[in-house]
């Protein structure tokens, strides 16, 4: 049976990715902030606090899984500069004592491990190109860019030295599963209350901001098969089509049947991100061609999703 150990096993990615493998055959171990949280029925929890040096290179020693999938990390660029030096803790230094506790099983020939990181689109933080590729000049524009792209060069590094290490660029994904601290799920919720009258109205920062939505149960797969590919490598994984967020309110809105949406929306400077990059638009071709990954849900159907599992909520 093959073993994988999930780090942010609880969160819209990891909860994919583990009923992906257990329905799979996979014994799947993850880790989670605390014994509270709920953990996907069949995956083995380990109670760490990755912020406070945790322990993850004893457990990686205990478990000796045949692939990793490190998703924790701080998620939020907001949050990322209110906090930076609990950024650069989750989404850095973790990844370094991860790698490093691989190598040493590596370099003892006990088991081959496969090591995936989430990477994140903001390491190329206001790209001079668009689309984005594996090969786009890595310059982060805020403290969680900066410290995916720290972690990014871990894993290459890694590679070079002998670890089977990917680093998974991932652009924006979404589902019902996405908390309402991201501004999508935010928008999704508000559209559904405005609809039956239990909010008036909804503020946002930028909508004029352009993003590359893609489904995240479609990301999750890419996470497998980039394990599952022979050599190590590193993807973009994207849809390569770009909506602004205010394609996405009327998208939300128009579902929820709330017509008039444009008198419902603010716009607060408050909410407005510094480094905020005017347009993400990544470019996945590699992937298609190595890893056989392609997009399988269409923007208008993953808005819809949201507001459809939102109405429900309510009802």
């Amino acid at each position: 049976m093959t073993r994988a150990l999930i780090t942010g096993v609880t969160g819209q990615d990891g909860s994919y990715l583990a009923e992906l493998l257990l329905a799979q055959g996979y014994e799947v171990h993850g880790v989670t902030r605390d014994a509270d949280e709920v953990v996907t029925a069949g995956v083995v929890p380990h109670e760490l606090d990755l912020a406070t040096g945790s322990a993850i290179a004893e457990l990686i020693a205990d478990i000796e899984p045949n692939e990793i999938y490190n998703l924790a990390a701080l998620s939020s660029v907001y949050q990322s500069w209110q906090n930076p030096g609990l950024t650069a803790r989750l989404n850095g230094a973790v990844v370094a004592e991860m790698l490093a506790a691989v190598k040493v099983i590596h370099d003892r020939g006990a088991v081959d491990i496969r090591f995936v990181q989430a990477s994140s689109a903001e390491i190329f933080g206001a790209p001079t190109e668009s689309p984005q590729n594996e090969q786009t000049v890595i310059r982060p524009t805020s403290p969680y860019g900066a410290a995916k792209a720290y972690a990014h060069g871990l894993v290459g590094a890694y590679r070079t030295a002998g670890v089977a290490a990917s680093s998974v660029i991932l652009y924006n994904h979404e589902s019902p599963r996405r908390p309402e601290t991201f501004v999508t799920r935010k928008i999704t919720a508000a559209a559904a209350r405005i609809s039956v009258g239990k909010q008036e109205t909804l503020e946002l920062g930028n909508m004029d901001a352009q993003r590359d939505w893609g489904w995240a149960p479609d990301y999750a797969h890419a996470l497998l098969k980039t394990a599952r590919h022979s050599e190590p490598d590193d993807f973009v994984i994207a849809t390569g089509i770009s909506h602004s967020v205010r394609d996405f309110v009327a998208a939300a809105f128009t579902r929820a049947g709330v017509e008039d949406w444009s008198e419902r929306v603010r716009v607060s400077d408050g909410l407005l991100r510094s480094g905020d990059a005017a347009l993400q638009l990544g470019d996945a071709s590699k992937a298609h061609r190595i890893l056989d990954w392609s997009p399988t849900v269409k923007f208008d159907e993953i808005v819809a999703a949201m507001v459809d599992h939102d109405l429900a909520l309510l009802s």
